[in-house]
């Protein structure tokens, strides 16, 4: 038994711009808790859920100003800066919330992908009908 239940999926299709984004969600959690900026991507293998994120920043060693851990130059005072040693263009963004346990992951992605696909025949069959 799944300790959340997932309560509401909203979808938002994205009709133009990045091809492999496909749509944004709203998932609502025990009609108590909502998680926004879900994603819903056409991957090598289809589609897949991609939980929220943002990039990781580091702080300016002069300025003391938050910078993307990519970035070569501050982008407040123009100092340079050193990658860290270990840096992984990969690691560049972290998960703001995502389920720990494979089990929830499917339930939530299953949940999602349901969502989704019924809004996206929702519009096809509504672009059908005014044509």
């Amino acid at each position: 038994m799944l300790a959340l239940e997932i309560t509401e999926v909203k979808v938002y299709p994205r009709l133009r711009g990045n091809r492999k984004l496909k749509a944004y969600a709203t998932v609502t959690f025990d009609n108590a808790f909502v998680v926004r900026n879900v994603k819903v991507i056409e991957g090598g293998k289809g589609l897949f859920v991609a939980m929220p994120s943002r990039k990781v920043q580091r702080t300016c060693p002069r300025c003391r100003k938050s910078n993307a851990i990519s970035s070569r130059f501050c982008n407040f005072c123009g100092i340079p800066l050193e990658l860290p040693r270990n840096f992984n263009p990969q690691q560049e963004t972290r998960d703001i919330a995502h389920p720990i346990t494979q089990e929830f992951r499917s339930y939530l992605e299953q949940k999602v992908l349901e969502a989704y696909e019924q809004e996206v025949k929702k519009r096809t069959q509504g672009n059908s009908q005014s044509v």
